[in-house]
């Protein structure tokens, strides 16, 4: 199955990385240098974000 348009976009993963405090190391080394954790919390506050929008929407 395609995925079309199922990937974050730069500006959402920006907004999420300032919410929870590592904007300043994608900033200054680019997210190659943001630990695993910091990424899966990203992650795991995008799909929270998803599963309200999907709540809202119904």
């Amino acid at each position: 199955m395609a995925r079309n348009g199922g990937i974050m976009s730069e500006e959402l993963k920006a907004e999420i990385a300032k919410e929870l405090g590592v904007y300043n190391i994608v900033k200054n080394e680019g997210w190659g240098s943001v630990s695993s954790r910091d990424c899966g919390n990203i992650v795991k506050k995008a799909i929270e974000m998803a599963e309200r929008n999907i709540a809202q929407n119904r």
